[in-house]
């Protein structure tokens, strides 16, 4: 007697719980049989029990985001348990408020190159600088030196040789 039935296998919910998997089960859409890690991370931080409650209580169309979100999550808490996914927002959220400096910075010196100001190149900086909210950039801890055709040195800040660089390297021997 040949069964017509296809054998699907578990979702990974089911086969990590060792139950097994209904057609209605509300975890095999968002965790396939070859995603068993994501489940796992999932089940360690949240519980597979409280994932299925949250899961049943939202709508058909929004438990793909929930269960993305959670994998995420989880993810994060497993690589860091203190912070989680808040540590690497953070990070990141610093990192685009030092890049928008340095842009508001560079415009600011733009601008005033493109006005033909009449003061030194230093001080052009300076005001540049203050004026996008940067203090203490230090023509003389950052990056290196840029010369322009009429032999004026240009000095500007690099990220990964600031006065935290235990290696030194700034334009006047500094840090």
């Amino acid at each position: 007697m040949a069964s017509s039935s296809s054998y699907n296998p578990p979702c990974a919910a089911c086969k990590f719980l060792r139950r097994k998997c209904i057609p209605g089960c509300i975890f095999s859409p968002h965790f396939p049989p070859e995603e068993s890690l994501k489940f796992a991370n999932v089940h360690k931080i949240f519980g597979a029990s409280n994932v299925a409650k949250l899961l049943n209580e939202l709508l058909p169309h929004q438990r793909a985001a929930a269960a993305s979100s959670l994998a995420y999550e989880a993810e994060a808490r497993v690589r860091d348990p203190i912070h989680g996914c808040a540590g690497a927002i953070s990070v990141l959220q610093r990192q685009v408020d030092r890049l928008q400096k340095e842009l508001d910075a560079a415009n600011a010196v733009l601008i005033l190159f493109s006005c033909n100001d009449v003061l030194p190149l230093q001080a052009a900086q300076s005001r540049a600088l203050e004026a996008a909210g940067i203090r203490n950039a230090g023509f003389g801890g950052g990056g290196g030196r840029f010369y322009q055709t009429g032999g004026v040195p240009i000095s500007y800040d690099v990220p990964w040789n600031d006065v935290n660089n235990s290696y030194g390297g700034g334009i006047d021997g500094s840090n």
